[in-house]
């Protein structure tokens, strides 16, 4: 097999549900050694969130809990807390996104546990971060973005506040920062020779993909209506019904954009001097869209999309998932994988990402069982 980046790297996985532990995720698949830290009664809630699985954990589980070994503790006990002392005196890395002080008031605080091991990397996430007047407050995936003004941009212009297509977007966008704020963190101890400890909230990640928003908001005191399915910086770009009943995406970022489109549909409404340029089109929202949705009705999904591509305007079917799963493209680049499983026989799962040429992550397992290691075994293969 292969090297991976992090082979050699031992993590330990004391986090819940999803940003945390799919931050351990992404590590495993690129080499490290992880150890899922469960709780006795049940391990980690999100073995039950979701889906049921063939075998009795939610399919949920088994996909973003991969390259894992499951080792039970409880950390609330003197014990429980002792034994995850000993296995971070040989770590790498902790991750934990227990609610601030929580760790510490365990005695299993970063600088407790830096003082036994200096090159410690920890990875803490919660609902808003370790520091500032919210340290302590409670935070999830949909409060992070009701948190950060994506709720209020999300949805159709009469109508409450959306969700985000994920209801786990905030943890998805922590995790992979998270990921990466680890191997920053272990690049500079190469040079520092010691670790850190790297403060993630579920709300950083959402601000931070929030394009103009922000600047907006603070300089202009612009607050972004809820456009549905439109965006407020171009048009035509949107969603639109065809003859077969599909709908297709059509997205003119710019005006050679819609150039192109206006020349290959040769649809006379497009042609509207209203329409010359992108800031005119947007005063014309309304009339844009219609002549777009005009032109799209008369073809099947198929033909839009064939005719777009043709003179380079990007567009697409709005897919199922199962469509995404079985087209080629996402086959062609292991978007999607199968895995096979002593337990369930096999899965199709998402690939690795990001797909490194030279040194490729690997899938090596799905979810662990709960408590199939002891930690007398891992401080052996740690030795």
């Amino acid at each position: 097999m292969t090297v991976r980046p992090l082979d050699g790297i031992r993590v330990i996985d004391a986090a819940t549900i999803v940003a945390g532990p799919l931050s351990a995720s992404i590590l495993g698949e690129f080499g490290a050694d992880v150890v899922k830290v469960e709780q006795p009664d049940g391990g980690d809630p999100m073995r039950t969130l979701g889906t049921a699985g063939p075998a009795g954990d939610s399919y949920w589980w088994w996909t973003e809990t991969r390259n894992k070994t499951s080792v039970v503790l409880d950390l609330r006990t003197p014990d429980g807390a002792e034994s995850l002392r000993r296995m971070t005196d040989r770590a790498d890395v902790l991750i934990e996104n227990y609610r601030t002080g929580t760790m510490e008031k365990w005695g299993l605080g970063y600088q407790a546990l830096a003082v036994r091991n200096p090159r410690l990397v920890q990875l803490s996430v919660s609902g808003f971060g370790r520091v500032g007047p919210l340290r302590e407050s409670v935070g999830v995936a949909r409060i992070a973005e009701a948190f950060c003004g994506l709720s209020s941009m999300t949805g159709d212009p009469d109508g409450p506040p959306g969700l985000s297509g994920s209801a786990a977007l905030a943890d998805y966008l922590c995790a992979v920062y998270g990921a990466f704020g680890v191997v920053l963190a272990l690049r500079a101890r190469e040079t520092t020779g010691t670790g850190q400890l790297v403060d993630m909230a579920l709300t950083d990640g959402v601000a931070r993909i929030m394009d103009e928003a922000i600047p907006m908001a603070a300089a202009l005191g612009d607050e972004r209506p809820r456009l549905g399915s439109e965006t407020h910086r171009s048009v035509p770009h949107s969603n639109y019904e065809s003859r077969d009943g599909r709908w297709v995406t059509i997205a003119c970022s710019n005006d050679r954009m819609f150039d192109r489109l206006v020349a290959e549909a040769a649809w006379p409404a497009l042609t509207d001097p209203r329409f010359a340029t992108n800031a005119d089109r947007i005063r014309h929202r309304a009339a844009v869209n219609a002549a777009v949705a005009a032109w799209v009705a008369e073809l099947d999904a198929t033909e839009v999309v064939a005719r777009c591509d043709a003179a380079g305007v990007p567009s697409a079917v709005v897919a199922t998932v199962a469509e995404y799963v079985a087209h080629p493209q996402t086959r062609a680049r292991d978007s999607v994988v199968d895995v096979d499983d002593e337990r369930f026989g096999r899965l199709t799962v998402p690939g690795v990402v990001p797909r490194l040429t030279a040194t490729p992550g690997r899938i090596d397992r799905l979810g662990a069982r709960l408590g199939e290691t002891t930690v007398d075994e891992i401080l052996e293969r740690w030795t």
